[in-house]
């Protein structure tokens, strides 16, 4: 693996330029990716937030959902917030009608768990993994955790509900750290594409 890895932002529709910045800012060549062959170019990949379900259609759109299946199946890095977090779960709670996810992760999820557009708030989250006290998430009709099997593991709870959950090369958080300007969040993550190498 090469000291400076090549991260991918699926970049159907969410954050995809905010992420782009923070992976370069934690020493990542980040691009952004649509189509299967610029997945196959790339050593890890975060999936934005956004919305999931549109997120979903896309990636059947663009003939995305099963190379992103099959790479993430085969151990690809891969970090999800907020929707990407919801597309990395082996199950949803309250699927919208045609709803898929590309799974990953052995949780069960709830969309818009936190509440409406409105009631979107930022709240100090220890994140075990990130050394430097806790990182601000930005939560946005965030997703929580309403369980993990028994190979996930658990990194961060806000408010008695699970916010964070990593299982092998895969990590996922509900809320958005970059929104913030603190670029830890991704530097573990870029760590962890790393240590594939």
């Amino acid at each position: 693996m090469r000291d400076t890895p090549v991260i991918g932002v699926l970049a159907l529709q969410g954050d995809v330029r905010e992420h782009l910045i923070a992976l370069a800012s934690a020493d990542a060549q980040a691009r952004p990716v649509r189509r299967p062959e610029e997945l196959a170019e790339v050593d890890g990949l975060v999936l934005p937030g956004g919305e999931s379900t549109t997120m979903s259609k896309l990636a059947v759109l663009f003939g995305m959902l099963d190379p992103l299946r099959e790479r993430v199946r085969d151990g690809m890095p891969v970090y999800g917030t907020c929707a990407g977090m919801i597309l990395l779960a082996d199950k949803i709670l309250d699927p919208r009608a045609g709803q898929e996810t590309i799974g990953g992760i052995d949780m069960i999820v709830r969309r818009n768990a936190f509440g409406r557009q409105n009631e979107s708030f930022e709240a100090a989250v220890e994140v075990t993994g990130v050394d430097g006290g806790p990182v601000e998430g930005v939560f946005i009709r965030a997703p929580w955790v309403e369980s993990v099997g028994a190979r996930a593991e658990v990194v961060a709870e806000h408010d008695g509900h699970i916010v964070a959950v990593r299982q092998g090369n895969a990590l996922a958080t509900s809320f958005h750290p970059e929104l913030t300007g603190d670029h830890r969040v991704h530097a573990l993550f870029v760590d962890m594409v790393r240590a594939v190498g």
